[in-house]
């Protein structure tokens, strides 16, 4: 429809005799009036102003318009929200709410401009270069972007979320596939995935995300972890020297050149690993009876025993594997993890059940990532843009995420994802009125959730003070 109809009313019926009319008429109206939320979760972590300066900005600042916080926040913000596309961000730059959380209401310096930046703008944001020696500022790329910077970032607001060093902590690692549809950098097809994507690596540690890291398909799913583990670890043991940390991962990690690293460095692992017919026959006995009990109670049935393993010529030393020998419906479904942690730490079932098993709840967190805040908008032509969007949309998660921990600890969406935090609390409707000494946002009375804002308010003051 053409911008110069959006005016133009539109008929939904009668009601008790009169019509039902519609338009976007409304003036300073905003559907996101939530946002407040995530404008004082940012001043309790500080988190937009520290991930701006992780950019460099080469233009003449006396001609700008939009800073780099202002363009940071507004593409986290907007993630957060919900818009995914640049192209929103032209209706976007008006909306009070989002120009409330810049800190300017108007522009400053032209006329012809909204408080917002537009989509050009930001894109060429999000096409910023990376430092280098080799980088000059050019006519289109003044801001560049400090790779090193933005990755410590991660770890340094996860060291902060925590007022006393942790006795131990477990870092969940995964890959996942980032679907392409178009002919991007790096694209290659993936047969376990079945179509073109990418594999980027996520590292958490409970809903914490410490390291997104956009990678080509055709690698091996753990290709980069160790540079990854040893760069966090180092970060990590530098505030916290004393912290135990362990690593946990699918079999798809279970390779050597890491297991060794972790060996060396005093970091503990717990791997999955994927069964072959060595394996199988190693727990032949244990298989098969707990098959024959399956097959008599119908029901599943399982032991677990543990051995020394060591692989034909991809291991360098020998192992502790544990393995389930399972059996269900009558049928053998055994299932291996290979682990640093001696018999005398924790017990094969406790570490097969209490400690390996929970990593699944590290999918729910990549779900969050890609579906709730869009991180898998990889659509750019060049892979370095495609990974400043994943980082904009993994920090506008780390900003939802500080608000779940920090404004809605004890309220029912206290373990919410992010999709439900957006449309239960920052998809609010109210009408903003600007006058000469207060900016007044009358958010909708028929708010369900306005007790859980009133409390997240509250909370979130209270942090930043």
């Amino acid at each position: 429809m053409p911008t110069q109809c959006k005016a133009d009313p539109v008929e939904f019926g009668t009601v008790e005799g009169r019509k039902v009319i519609a338009a976007f008429d409304g003036g300073a109206i905003t559907s996101d009036a939530g946002a407040l939320l995530l404008g004082a979760t940012n001043k309790a972590i500080g988190l937009i102003e520290r991930f701006a300066g992780c950019f460099r900005d080469a233009r003449d600042q006396n001609g700008i318009e939009h800073s780099l916080v202002t363009l940071v926040g507004q593409r986290v913000f907007g993630i957060a929200l919900g818009y995914e596309d640049l192209n929103d961000h032209d209706e976007l730059r008006h909306d009070p709410v989002l120009a409330v959380l810049a800190g300017k209401l108007r522009a400053r310096r032209r006329s012809d401009c909204a408080a917002l930046a537009g989509k050009s703008t930001l894109n060429r944001l999000e096409h910023a270069p990376e430092e280098g020696p080799a980088y000059a500022p050019s006519r289109y790329h003044k801001i560049s972007h400090d790779t090193v910077a933005i990755e410590a970032l991660f770890v340094t607001l996860f060291l902060e979320a925590h007022t006393t060093p942790p006795e131990r902590i477990i870092l969940d690692l995964d890959a996942t596939d980032d679907p392409l549809h178009g002919h991007q950098e790096g694209r290659f097809f993936h047969g376990y995935y079945d179509c073109y994507c990418y594999l980027p690596l996520y590292i958490f540690c409970g809903r914490h995300l410490l390291a997104a890291k956009l990678r080509r398909s055709n690698i091996d799913a753990s290709a980069g972890a160790k540079e990854e583990i040893a760069r966090i670890v180092a970060q990590l043991r530098k505030r916290w020297p004393q912290v135990e940390i362990w690593l946990r991962a699918d079999s798809g990690f279970a390779r050597d050149a890491l297991m060794s690293w972790c060996e060396e460095n005093g970091v503990h692992y717990v791997f999955g690993l994927a069964r072959n017919a060595r394996l199988v026959g190693e727990i032949e006995l244990e298989l098969s009876a707990a098959t024959e009990v399956s097959r008599e109670t119908g029901r599943p049935a399982r032991c677990y025993t543990e051995f020394a393993w060591l692989t034909i010529d991809s291991w360098s030393r020998s192992r502790r594997v544990i393995a389930k020998a399972e059996a269900t419906r009558g049928e053998p479904n055994p299932r291996f993890i290979v682990t640093s942690l001696g018999a005398d730490q924790v017990a094969a079932q406790a570490l097969y059940e209490d400690i390996y098993c929970p990593r699944g709840d590290m999918e729910n967190r990549i779900k969050e990532c890609q579906l709730d805040l869009m991180a898998d908008r990889t659509s750019a032509s060049t892979m370095r843009a495609n990974q400043l969007r994943l980082w904009f949309a993994s920090f506008a998660y780390v900003l939802i995420s500080a608000l779940r921990r920090i404004g809605l600890a004890g309220t029912e969406l206290a373990r919410a994802t992010a999709g439900t935090i957006r449309l239960k609390l920052l998809k609010i409707g109210a009408r903003v009125k600007v006058s000469v000494r207060r900016v007044k946002i009358a958010l909708t009375s028929a708010c369900p959730q306005a007790d859980v804002f009133m409390m997240a308010h509250e909370k979130l003051r209270s942090a930043a003070a």
